[in-house]
């Protein structure tokens, strides 16, 4: 309501009612009833005038404050706008992502179905190897058994071997020394006794056994012979080769009917073998044999180098039955 529309009615009513002061008494009390009622009303229009203006602040404050909502409300329309179309822009960029995956799926899945069955015999041609590979396993695992089982069996060969040859090692060497003391007193210049390969060497020079170009034993060289023969006697185990050999100078035409260095040899032998049999020494473990100029110790010229040639070896050899059935079965 307007204040001034409000103030100018009471003013109006107020001068009406003094101007007519000179009325009746009936109508005093009617303008002082009616003056009553004015001001009720005034004050009724004041408390509504000050209601109306707390009212007003009340909607100023609240018109501010919409306004600057508003405001805010602007700004973030703006910054919703801007993230809506980068939102639209995305969303578009994820469509089109997916359009993309969804046809490359569809070729994956295309080429899956060809690299499915691809797969599917590699992965049966794989089982069939393996199988195969099981089987030639198992197979390998038979024989590396076999082969283990072989091997203990050779090892234990190896053990009697080696035991059999440590004996005969022993026996050879025990068969040296009882050659070397049957024959201590001669010269050792003239006989010597060796081991080599296994075997006992008694190597007994021309000059203790011959005259040159002779077959016949002197008799020094017999005795000799003779002292080996019965150092051998109870040797069951021992073979016997003799073997004859000569310089490199070819033998005199008027030697006895003697051809030439092999038969010079081979006579020399048999005549040792002889004495070696005559004096007790089985026969049938002899074994003669000439070897000429073949096999000499030195190969110089001089007369010193020839007369070491010229000299009969009598090989001393255990036997090796037992040894060779064990090679044999192996």
């Amino acid at each position: 309501m307007n204040t001034t529309f409000v103030r100018s009615a009471c003013t109006f009513l107020l001068g009406g009612a003094l101007l007519s002061g000179c009325v009746a008494s009936k109508k005093y009390d009617d303008l002082l009833s009616q003056k009553m009622n004015l001001e009720r009303e005034k004050a009724e229009c004041d408390n509504s005038l000050a209601k109306l203006q707390a009212d007003k602040k009340n909607l100023d404050e609240l018109y501010a404050e919409l306004t600057k909502s508003n405001n805010k409300l602007v700004a973030d329309s703006i910054q919703t706008g801007i993230i809506l179309r980068k939102t639209k822009q995305l969303y578009n960029d994820l469509n089109n992502t997916y359009d993309r995956l969804n046809k490359n799926h569809e070729k994956l899945l295309a080429n899956s179905a060809s690299e499915t069955s691809k797969l599917s015999g590699d992965l049966a041609r794989r089982e069939a190897e393996m199988k195969a590979l099981d089987a030639s396993l198992n197979k390998s695992k038979g024989q590396i058994d076999q082969l283990s089982t072989d091997l203990k069996a050779r090892e234990e060969k190896l053990k009697e071997l080696q035991r059999i040859l440590d004996e005969k090692d022993k026996a050879v060497a025990n068969l040296k020394n009882k050659v070397n003391n049957a024959l201590l007193g001669f010269n050792s210049k003239d006989l010597t006794v060796n081991v080599k390969n296994g075997k006992v060497y008694v190597s007994l020079s021309e000059q203790l056994l011959f005259k040159s170009g002779s077959t016949k034993v002197d008799k020094k060289g017999e005795d000799a012979l003779q002292k080996l023969a019965k150092a051998l006697k109870d040797q069951d185990e021992v073979n016997v080769v003799v073997e004859g050999h000569t310089d490199d100078v070819p033998i005199s035409k008027a030697s006895g009917g003697i051809k030439d260095n092999w038969d010079l040899s081979v006579l020399r032998a048999t005549e040792i073998t002889r004495i070696l049999a005559d004096a007790g020494f089985p026969g049938a473990r002899i074994t003669p044999s000439g070897r000429a100029d073949n096999v000499p110790l030195e190969a110089a010229k001089t007369a010193e180098a020839r007369q070491k040639n010229r000299r009969t070896e009598i090989i001393l050899t255990p036997k090796l039955n037992e040894l060779f059935q064990i090679l044999e079965t192996n």
